[in-house]
């Protein structure tokens, strides 16, 4: 019989036993339980009476005595239950019509078996929730792809390193937010539709508002926004939530993602750098309890000073030239592959200087990078928001935090000029009338805000499904994702 066909056959037993629980008289959906404690403090309490509930994920009956294991998202425990404590219709009862995946109450003492395992005693079993499907015949180590992203709670209940990455992701998102506000941030909600595409150099999500009769896009990250709450006088100001960019998929990138923005007015991009280093330590230490992680067999030590790479210097010793004063996009793609370092075709998907400047990076700088580094002093051409070097317009004051070959977090001096800031999105304008479908819009809410005034500013871009997937060393990016889009 196929496991389709069992599954059905299974489905029908236990919705026979339903209609069998209803005719007794008994309500095989309960409508709560009184709990004394959680199955973790239970583990504390040996020698104690308590009231836990979990749903049993093993059972084993042996003529009048057996065990079951129930569970929940924190832990688990054995249960015993025998005829010396629960009467003879009771035990009957819990044998014919208590199944495994079936939510259950247990009352009794919390002892040790001669095994040393922790165990309750159970005086009562009560059925709080009868399920209809049982758990996958391998539940103890659910493996499928499919099933695990289809159907998370699956991979929850079976797989305990499931488990430990959303309990520690959960950890993560509190611990930012309290992090920033002891230190003076406030926390904003910013529109998620939006009708002009700013803030990031990506290719948007289109939707129409009908009431309202706009073409709008999914918004791909935070910024103008929250540089508007600056101009307000929120002197510190951040958002954690989703951002959308309608771009390529692989196990690093996802098209829905969520990240915290952060704005610090009269900071600049080394405040930024320390203040991060200075959070990210605590927060490794607070979440997972050490500063080290392991990550594709090597461990990488987070708590030490961090290494600076020169983003220009860098890339002028890797191309032999100094790639600033390009203008021309296919003289500039010409030079490269002259170096060797690229083929035409290689580069095809390269419409415009900036776009060909961030695929080398990638690929020869930050591919190579595997403990954390800072890269400074980045090409102007690359962030029309960011800050102009006061010594040379050309460079921007932005720094990323790269680690494992990928960016972990990107900030920068924020740029506050107006005049600057219309001119170089009116840039972005050309750039995709080239073909450039990553570029952004002339955003004149924005853009009327920063000419009412804005402070010295410093802001970063911190993505949390990376960062997950990073200190858990997750084969893709989606498995540290609850619900992730599928086809």
């Amino acid at each position: 019989m196929s496991e389709q066909n069992l599954t059905n056959n299974e489905v029908d037993i236990r919705r026979k036993k339903i209609e069998d629980l209803k005719a007794m008289g008994e309500i095989p959906f309960k409508e709560k339980f009184e709990r004394t404690c959680t199955i973790k403090e239970a583990r504390e309490k040996v020698g104690e009476r308590v009231k836990i509930a979990g749903r049993i994920i093993f059972k084993r009956v042996m003529g009048k005595f057996g065990f079951i294991w129930i569970r929940d998202m924190y832990a688990k425990i054995q249960v015993s239950v025998g005829r010396n404590e629960l009467n003879e219709q009771d035990y009957d009862f819990y044998k014919k019509m208590i199944d495994i995946a079936d939510f259950v109450g247990v009352e009794g003492e919390v002892y040790l078996t001669q095994t040393g395992e922790i165990t309750v005693k159970a005086e009562k079993v009560t059925l709080l929730s009868k399920t209809l499907r049982p758990l996958p015949e391998k539940f103890h180590g659910l493996s499928d792809t499919e099933t695990i992203y289809r159907q998370r709670y699956l991979d929850l209940i079976s797989n305990e390193k499931s488990r430990e990455v959303f309990i520690a992701r959960s950890k993560v998102e509190s611990f930012i937010r309290r992090y920033l506000e002891d230190n003076g941030f406030i926390e904003v909600e910013t529109p998620v539709l939006q009708t002009s595409v700013s803030g990031a150099s990506a290719k948007p999500f289109y939707t129409h508002h009908n009431a309202l009769d706009l073409e709008c896009n999914l918004r791909i990250a935070k910024e103008t926004w929250l540089k508007q709450c600056i101009c307000a006088g929120i002197d510190r100001v951040f958002e954690l939530g989703k951002d959308f960019r309608n771009e390529g998929m692989d196990p690093t990138h996802l098209q829905e993602f969520t990240q915290v923005e952060w704005y610090a007015s009269y900071w600049n991009f080394e405040d930024n750098i320390k203040f991060f280093r200075e959070m990210i330590v605590k927060l490794l230490k607070n979440c997972i309890g050490k500063t080290s992680i392991v990550y594709q067999e090597k461990e990488i030590e987070f708590d030490c000073e961090w290494p600076r790479i020169d983003y220009i210097a860098k890339m002028r010793e890797i191309l032999g030239f100094d790639f600033l004063d390009e203008k021309d996009l296919a003289k500039f793609k010409n030079k490269v592959v002259e170096k060797g370092l690229f083929t035409y075709n290689d580069l095809e998907e390269c419409k415009s200087i900036r776009t060909l400047i961030d695929y080398i990076y990638k690929r020869k700088i930050r591919a190579e990078i595997f403990n954390p580094t800072i890269i400074y002093n980045y090409p102007a051409v690359l962030m029309p928001l960011a800050r102009r070097n006061d010594a040379d317009s050309r460079i921007i004051d932005v720094f990323q935090i790269v680690a494992g070959g990928a960016e972990l977090v990107k900030a920068y001096s924020e740029l506050v000029d107006p005049i600057l800031q219309r001119k170089l999105l009116e840039e972005q304008l050309e750039e995709k009338a080239q073909g450039d479908d990553e570029t952004m819009d002339v955003d004149e809410d924005f853009l009327l805000s920063m000419e009412h005034g804005m402070p010295p500013i410093s802001g970063l871009g911190f993505g949390i499904d990376r960062f997950i997937q990073f200190i858990f060393d997750l084969p893709n990016i989606r498995d540290g994702v609850l619900f992730p889009l599928m086809k």
